[in-house]
């Protein structure tokens, strides 16, 4: 049995001090993951339900044929899992600008780390998912292949378009950021967007401007910390064809 509490991984960050803790849940005996990035909650093994619907809602609108996909945050790894555990996918990057998040993937120090360090269809990089998709510099989600295209992006960094974990983030949220980030998908590719706030008109719209079939999905879960259910959001944007 593991002990109550235990502080994994300590390291300051650009972004600021961020932390890898594991608890018992006093509930169920299970082992809670969590990651804290300064005095900020940033995600917890105990609610990943959001990050599986972001995979599935955003996979589902694509055929049957071989995908390649990015996500962007690796996080605790839920989002990328799902993707893996879809046959169709045979490629996956997963950006992420903190080299100590991906290191905790490599070591083993969270559940779903080995596995996706292990699978030969998937590669951990170091990056700025945001700069990379509509930074001044050149362009690209694939370092080794800057102007490759792709079937899905899957990105859950921020906590929502209004609340963004650093100010150069919200360039993405507006027109001129989806037009950037669109043309890294193929004709008729999916942007999928985790959000933790309700369904937000405005940015829909913006969205639309865009994409076309956009959607927002409420995904309702169990919170036995605040007991009831409570709700993230994902939005589905499919790029025009042609």
């Amino acid at each position: 049995m593991s002990a109550r509490f235990e502080e994994i991984d300590w390291r300051p960050t650009p972004m600021g001090e961020i932390s890898l803790r594991r608890r018992r849940d006093p509930l169920s005996g299970d082992d809670v993951y969590e990651v804290k990035l300064g005095d900020e909650y940033l995600m917890s093994s105990l609610f990943t339900k959001g990050e599986v619907e972001l995979t599935r809602l955003g996979l589902a609108e694509l055929p049957d044929t071989p995908l390649d996909v990015v996500v962007g945050g690796l996080g605790l790894g839920y989002t990328a899992r799902t993707a893996l555990d879809d046959p169709r996918v045979r490629s996956l990057i997963v950006v992420d600008t903190l080299a100590e998040v991906i290191d905790w993937h490599r070591r083993g120090l969270v559940p779903l780390g080995e596995g996706l360090s292990s699978d030969p269809r998937c590669r951990l990089v170091r990056g700025d998912f945001f700069a990379m998709t509509t930074g001044d510099g050149p362009r690209g989600l694939d370092p080794d292949s800057p102007g490759r295209r792709f079937d899905a992006i899957l990105l859950d960094v921020d906590h929502s378009p209004r609340h963004v974990l650093h100010p150069a983030h919200a360039t993405l949220y507006t027109k001129a950021g989806l037009t950037a980030l669109a043309e890294l998908l193929r004709p008729g590719g999916v942007f999928a967007l985790w959000s933790n706030d309700p369904p937000d008109d405005a940015f829909g719209a913006v969205l639309a401007e865009v994409f076309t079939d956009t959607a927002a999905h409420v995904v309702d879960f169990d919170n036995p910390l605040q007991g009831g259910t409570s709700a993230n959001t994902v939005y589905i944007a499919r790029r025009r064809d042609g």
